[in-house]
């Protein structure tokens, strides 16, 4: 089983971090249901073209939070995880990525009527 995992290497955020927000994020919006079977760690890191330790931390790092479950010989899975937090993600996920376009906005000189005319159209175009 292969993720969808997008990979920017010149971005500041670590490369585990960008793995682990990305599985939080399928998991926060139900593309990834609970019980489901995740890669193993040796066979993402080769999906990926990177290190098994960075697999490792981010695998580690979620299953610390309650995201995944590790089981010896079996493989790592989906953990169950209650709607009221999946809701909180997936908000906190919509605000992040508003905050890095309004600071992309500001950098290209848009004022706040300019910014609101952009996300009206971008309403509009998709579909709800």
């Amino acid at each position: 089983m292969s993720l969808p995992i997008e990979l920017d290497k010149t971005s500041r955020e670590p490369i585990y971090y960008q793995i682990e927000s990305q599985i939080q994020s399928m998991i926060a919006s139900g593309k990834l249901p609970a019980g489901e079977s995740l890669p193993s760690i040796r066979f993402l890191a080769k999906d990926l073209g990177i290190s098994s330790i960075t697999i490792r931390r981010a695998y580690q790092n979620l299953e610390g939070n309650g995201f995944i479950e590790t089981s010896q010989g079996r493989g790592t899975f989906v953990a169950e995880v209650e709607a009221e937090r999946k809701t909180t993600l997936a908000a906190q996920a919509v605000i992040e990525t508003m905050r890095k376009a309004v600071t992309t906005a500001r950098q290209h000189d848009l004022d706040d009527e300019d910014i609101l005319e952009i996300v009206q159209k971008l309403l509009e175009e998709e579909p709800s």
